[in-house]
Parts: C-alpha cells; sequence; structure tokens
C-alpha cells in the first residue's frame, strides 16, 4: 500500500526531515519517493530503514554526483530519491548504524553548502524588495505593502542560515577541541 504525505521542512531543518522520515520508518512506512513537500511511502517492516538527507554540491546527474551515490550504494545505502541537489537515502537498519559523515569536518562542510545553498536566495529575496519598494511607491503606492513579502522571507531565510552557522561554530569548537 502506497502512502503520500505532503509535509514541509525549510533547507536548514533536513536534520528534523531525516528524524520525521526514521519515524513513519519506524510506524512501517518506507520512503521511496519525494518531490517538492510530497513524500511516497510504502508499507516495510517497522524499523526496517534508517533515512538519512544529504544536500550535493552538484545535480544528482553531475558525474561526481554519480559516482558518490555509487559508492554509497557500495556501501549498502540505496538512493531513494533527489530533488534538485538534494538526495535521499536509506540503508537497512539491521545492516548497523547509517552514517553519511564520518567526521566532524564532513558535517562542517555539507553545513557550509547548505548555507551557500540559503544566502543567495536571502540576498535575492532582498534585492526584489527594494526593486519592488521602489516600483510600488511610484506607480502602486496602494499596493506598498506587497514587497514586505520579500522582506519577510528574506529574514525568514536569514534565520535559517543564522541557525546553521551556529551548528557550524559548535563543530568547530567541537574540532578545536578534538585536536
Amino acid at each position: 500500500m502506497r502512502k503520500v504525505v505532503k509535509k514541509m521542512f525549510w533547507a536548514w531543518d533536513f536534520e528534523k526531515e531525516e528524524k520525521w522520515l526514521n519515524e513513519m520508518s519506524a510506524k512501517g512506512f518506507a520512503l521511496v519517493g519525494y518531490s517538492f513537500c510530497r513524500y511516497v511511502f510504502e508499507e516495510c517492516e517497522p524499523g526496517e530503514y534508517t533515512n538519512k538527507i544529504q544536500l550535493l554540491e552538484h545535480k544528482p546527474s553531475h558525474p561526481e554526483s554519480e559516482q558518490y551515490i555509487r559508492f554509497m550504494e557500495e556501501t549498502g545505502a540505496e538512493e531513494v530519491a533527489s530533488y534538485m541537489n538534494w538526495v535521499y537515502f536509506r540503508k537497512k537498519t539491521a545492516e548497523g548504524p547509517f552514517e553519511i559523515f564520518s567526521d566532524i569536518e564532513s558535517k562542517m562542510n555539507h553545513l557550509i553548502l547548505v548555507k551557500k545553498l540559503l544566502v543567495p536566495i536571502a540576498i535575492l529575496n532582498l534585492g526584489i524588495f527594494t526593486m519592488n519598494m521602489v516600483n510600488f511607491a511610484i506607480n502602486y503606492p496602494r499596493g506598498l505593502w506587497i514587497p514586505f513579502i520579500n522582506l519577510a522571507f528574506a529574514a525568514l531565510v536569514f534565520f535559517g542560515v543564522y541557525r546553521i552557522q551556529k551548528k557550524i561554530n559548535a563543530l568547530k569548537k567541537e574540532h578545536a577541541i578534538r585536536e
């Protein structure tokens, strides 16, 4: 039986999304597909799979990404879905712990990649806000509130950048302690 769930997670909440996917697996639903805010599950043994999500530097069809995905498959992981540069992996829980990032540096690099995704989006929305303020002030003074949608979205994304940066800083401290 297939089950479709529509749910949204922000890019900076990929760990929360992973946790939710693993909770679904614990309830007997294995992720088999994903598209924007749409998760497709099939019944499985409760807790059969452990899920991980990773942002790749390139699209999954890029040769470097394809090579990395093949490497992950050699370790027993399976690519379940991809969306833009995000890849959804799963591995049989019975095969032992499933970690994508083996050390602090690889965790930091992944978070930096997520941050690099978010910053241009926030800056773009600030630019659109500025252009719309000028345009609406001149041409549509009654619609002056509309540009603030872009400002609110930029603030939200900058909040995500802040949360990612906090995680990066914590990992840097942990890395310094271990050295």
